[in-house]
C-alpha cells in the first residue's frame, strides 16, 4: 500500500461490527484451530480496513497477525486476540450492547482494543511507519511471540499497547514485572489406615512450604508473593506421594525479581525423604513509569483531562519496555471486568480511544 491513503470517518457502528464478528469466532489460548479462525478474521478486519496485507506469523502457539503500512517503522501497535474463556463461554454470555456497554467473552481484554485501533489508524490519511502486532498467546505468557514483538519494536522504536484501560479510562503507565512460580513436591505413598507411618505425606510438605512462601513477600515496597492453587493427592486412604503449589508473584524492580527467584530457590524440605522441585519465575520484567514518560506526556497534549496509572498486572509492554523502547500501555478500551463473567466495554468511549490511538500515531511519526 502507498504511505497516503483515504482516511476514514470513526464510526462506532462500524467497530462494533467489528467487534461483533470477533467476539463470536471465540479465541481461547492454546486452541490452535481457533486461534487460526480468529487470526484470519483479525487480518481481514486490518485489509477490509486499513488496505494492504495482514501477514499470519504461525507460531507453535498459533497465528501472530501483523500489519506494515510501510515506510520507515515508528510505531508498533501491539495487541493480541486470544481471549482467556473456553470455547463454549459465547452460548451463555453472546456478544450484546445494552444500556450503553458491550458484553461477551474478551470485548474488554482486549478485542475492543483491538478494533478501536485499526478504525483509529484507518481515520489517519498517512499511515506510513505504523505497524500492527496481534499475538496469539498473550494471555499464557508470549513465549511463543516474545522474540517478534522484541524485534519489531526495537525496529519502530515506539510502543503502543492495547490492553484495557486503567479505572476511570486512565493509561497505564507503569506495571509490575509477574510470574508464576511451581514447587512440586514428591513423597511416598502409604495406606493411610494400615500404615501411615510408611508414608512420606507431600500434602503436609506442601503446607509447610505454604507458609514458608508466604513469608517472602513484601507488600510494602510493592511485592506480593501469593499462593494460589495447591493440589495433592489420589484417594482418601491413601497417603500422597505428589503435590504441587502454584504462586503468582508480582515485583516492581529487578532487583526484587532477583530476590524472590533467590528465596524460592533456597527452600528446603521440612521433611524427611521428600524431593521439592522449583520452577517458573517472574517471565515479564517490570515496566517502569519512567519507559512510559515520553509518550504519556504526548497523550496529555491531546487528552489534557486524561489520567496516567501504574497498575500491578503485566503485559507484552513489560517486555518491550524493558529493552529500552519507550512503551504506553492501557491504550485499549475502557470498561472492566477483565477475565470475569461480568466482562464490559463503554460504548460511549470507543471513539475517543480511537481517536487517541490515531493522534498518537500521527504524533510519533512526526517527531520521531
Amino acid at each position: 500500500m502507498t504511505a497516503t491513503t483515504t482516511a476514514t470517518e470513526l464510526s462506532v457502528d462500524a467497530m462494533l461490527e467489528d467487534l461483533r464478528t470477533l467476539v463470536e469466532i471465540e479465541s481461547p489460548s492454546r486452541d490452535l484451530d481457533a486461534l487460526q479462525t480468529s487470526a484470519e478474521a483479525v487480518a481481514h478486519i486490518i485489509e477490509q480496513r486499513l488496505g494492504g496485507t495482514a501477514e499470519l506469523i504461525d507460531s507453535p502457539a498459533g497465528p501472530h497477525v501483523h500489519w506494515s503500512g510501510g515506510g520507515e517503522p515508528k510505531v508498533l501497535i501491539l495487541g493480541h486476540h486470544d481471549t482467556v474463556f473456553p470455547l463454549g463461554t459465547l452460548a451463555r454470555r453472546p456478544f450484546a450492547v445494552v444500556d450503553g456497554h458491550a458484553t461477551g467473552p474478551g470485548v474488554f481484554d482486549m478485542l475492543g482494543g483491538l478494533v478501536q485501533a485499526v478504525h483509529g489508524i484507518a481515520s489517519l490519511g498517512d499511515r506510513s511507519g505504523v505497524e500492527i502486532l496481534m499475538s496469539a498467546d498473550e494471555e499464557v505468557g508470549s513465549r511463543a511471540s516474545r522474540s517478534f514483538i522484541e524485534e519489531r519494536a526495537r525496529a519502530c522504536g515506539a510502543v503502543l499497547v492495547l490492553e484495557g484501560a486503567a479505572d476511570g479510562g486512565a493509561i497505564k503507565t507503569g506495571r509490575k514485572g509477574c510470574g508464576t512460580v511451581y514447587l512440586d513436591i514428591t513423597g511416598r505413598a502409604s495406606h493411610a489406615g494400615l500404615e501411615p507411618e510408611a508414608g512420606v505425606n507431600a500434602l503436609i510438605e506442601a503446607a509447610h512450604q505454604v507458609l514458608a512462601i508466604t513469608e517472602i513477600g513484601r507488600p510494602e515496597i510493592g511485592t506480593t508473593v501469593t499462593p494460589t492453587v495447591a493440589s495433592a493427592g489420589t484417594a482418601d486412604n491413601v497417603v500422597p506421594a505428589q503435590a504441587q503449589v502454584i504462586t503468582d508473584v508480582r515485583v516492581e524492580s529487578a532487583e526484587e525479581k532477583n530476590r524472590i527467584e533467590a528465596a524460592f530457590a533456597a527452600l528446603q524440605p521440612h521433611l524427611d525423604e521428600v524431593e521439592i522441585t522449583i520452577s517458573g519465575g517472574v517471565n515479564r520484567p517490570p515496566m517502569p513509569e519512567s519507559a512510559s514518560a515520553e509518550l504519556f506526556a504526548i497523550a496529555r497534549e491531546l487528552f489534557p483531562e486524561i489520567e496516567g496509572k501504574a497498575v500491578g498486572g503485566g503485559s507484552d509492554g513489560n517486555f518491550t519496555a524493558a529493552i529500552g523502547v519507550p512503551t504506553l500501555d492501557g491504550l485499549g478500551a475502557v470498561g472492566g471486568g477483565a477475565h470475569a463473567d461480568h466482562e464490559y466495554l463503554v460504548v460511549d468511549k470507543m471513539e475517543e480511544r480511537a481517536a487517541l490511538v490515531a493522534g498518537l500515531a500521527r504524533e510519533i511519526q512526526n517527531r520521531f
